[in-house]
């Protein structure tokens, strides 16, 4: 690396034809694909893949509908995305889901219901740890080179500005590492700015910052504030249980019931009350014969309310919003029918990815992200493979110096400063163009301070230090397209615009590269 890093051991360099950034879903699903075509893998992942992420701490559904109930499946999300989503790419995502997904799951007991929640569509469920450590299992056999806790820092390009790699480090070695690959898939996630919900802290932005620092093309990001509902003081999100739950005001009445909603904590009757009073929530319609079958369903779920020695069944618990960004947010690196960036020789898959085109200014929460994770890997591993064929790796370079190495110690109070500014339901859920222009001014700011900041040469902190500017580039994109969308419209809420210009506005918003102009 020229960044002036130091680390203990040489450095790792590889090469490779399909280098695979990420260890989810997405990525692993890629990993396949592109070994199907009979290409070279590589996967790098920043913790340990079939371990780490939100798919790794979840029970995951997917959007898995017959051919004659995608109509009503379709419609109705369209409802929920505003008027901004494609039709067509819910009908590709629904058919490669139906067709790839029950391969997998019925050969591991799960069975789909596909008349589950009627026309919204059906769902094949899993245990995330059980999906995750078997779709590693399956990579390793089929050939495909897995570098774990060796998070990516930098996207490379060649002179013809190709993608042409990637380097990074390998955390527990302190070593440094650097691989040439024809092509690249990023499927590194979203980002939750460190909220604490469960699997995210390996989600901080960097699959939109390193795409962006290429030129990649980006959008939907005033849709990347999204936030859930979790016991207070807890961090596991699950909204659809929520449609068989009350919600209560500080003095018990009841304001909210059989809530689910595409917009998260926006959504809900009770979300002015939040930053103003407690609020409490309770399960109030499960008959007490269903209660085990939920129990069993989500243990992450019930386990908070076991340390918390509630029973959400028969007794109120408070309830407080989490901020989960684009990794239930719809915005992300825009892409084409492969799943190829603006970029050549870059790839896209899984929450790294915008997807607006499928849900619009809703979220695309649970199933129908994960059906876009194994639909969006494919396609992404597919394309990336034969693309991978046409020649040998040029040799690249970084298109941007990033951060070096920084002082934990002396950086971390940034990111504090900037979870106080974004992370508050009153800051960055209900906008205006007050806070948003605070919000930029703030992200400016704490950029410089990180620049300026006490340099250090171990692989931890050159990691922190670039989480950090993933985390920055996030809010500051978030911020410039909330400002530049004067409406309100989803997710998107503008306390100074509270209504929706379908005239207007009735269209996405995109920039490219680090620019924050807005087209």
């Amino acid at each position: 690396m020229a960044d002036g890093t130091r680390h203990s051991g040489p450095e790792l360099q590889l090469a490779t034809d399909v280098l695979v950034i990420g260890g989810g879903p997405a990525g692993t699903w890629a990993a396949l694909a592109a070994r199907e075509q009979g290409a070279e893998v590589i996967l790098v992942d920043k913790g340990w893949c079939g371990a780490s992420g939100v798919g790794a701490a979840a029970t995951i559904g997917h959007w898995w509908v017959a051919p004659e109930g995608r109509a009503a499946a379709m419609a109705a999300k369209a409802v929920d995305a505003c008027g901004l989503a494609d039709e067509t790419w819910m009908e590709r995502v629904l058919a490669e889901t139906w067709a790839s997904w029950p391969g997998f799951a019925e050969s591991r007991g799960y069975v789909g219901d596909p008349t589950y929640r009627s026309g919204r569509g059906g769902q094949v469920v899993v245990q995330g740890p059980v999906y995750l450590r078997e779709m590693r299992r399956l990579v390793l056999r089929a050939g495909v080179t897995i570098l774990d806790h060796a998070p990516a820092l930098s996207l490379l390009r060649d002179a013809a500005g190709r993608c042409a790699g990637a380097e990074g480090v390998l955390r527990q070695k302190d070593q440094r590492w650097r691989i040439d690959a024809r092509a690249v898939v990023m499927a590194a996630g979203g980002s939750a700015l460190r909220s604490g919900c469960i699997g995210s802290s390996v989600n901080t932005g960097d699959a939109l910052l390193m795409a962006a620092e290429l030129g990649a093309e980006w959008s939907g990001m005033e849709f990347s504030n999204y936030y859930g509902i979790v016991p207070k003081g807890g961090s596991v999100d699950k909204n659809g249980y929520l449609l068989q739950a009350a919600f209560f005001d500080a003095a018990g009445h009841q304001v909210d019931l059989g809530w689910s909603s595409p917009y998260g904590v926006i959504g809900t009757a009770a979300a002015p009350l939040f930053g103003r009073e407690p609020v409490f929530c309770q399960f109030t319609q499960v008959p007490e014969a269903n209660r085990p079958f939920l129990r069993a369903g989500q243990p992450n779920l019930f386990t908070q309310f076991d340390r918390l020695g509630v029973d959400p069944f028969t007794q109120k618990f408070e309830v407080e919003p989490m901020f989960e960004g684009s990794v239930r947010g719809s915005g992300g690196i825009v892409v084409t029918a492969d799943c190829a960036s603006s970029v050549p020789g870059l790839w896209v898959a899984g929450d790294a990815a915008s997807r607006e085109m499928l849900v619009g200014a809703s979220s695309g929460a649970g199933a129908v992200n994960a059906a876009w994770t194994l639909a969006s890997g494919r396609w992404a591993g597919l394309a990336a493979a034969r693309s991978a064929r046409e020649g040998a790796p040029g040799r690249g370079e970084r298109a941007r110096e990033p951060v070096s190495g920084r002082r934990i110690a002396a950086v971390r109070p940034l990111l504090q400063a900037l979870q106080a500014e974004v992370l508050p339901i009153s800051r960055n859920g209900f906008r205006s163009a007050r806070t948003l222009d605070e919000t930029l001014a703030l992200t400016a700011e704490l950029e410089d301070e990180l620049q300026a900041a006490p340099g250090a040469g171990d692989a931890r902190s050159a990691l922190f230090a670039r989480e950090l500017s993933g985390m920055l580039f996030h809010a500051r994109t978030g911020a410039s397209a909330a400002l530049a969308r004067t409406e309100s419209r989803g997710v998107h809420q503008r306390t100074d615009y509270p209504a929706t210009s379908p005239c207007t506005w009735q269209r996405r918003l995109a920039g490219q590269g680090l620019d924050m102009t807005l087209r």
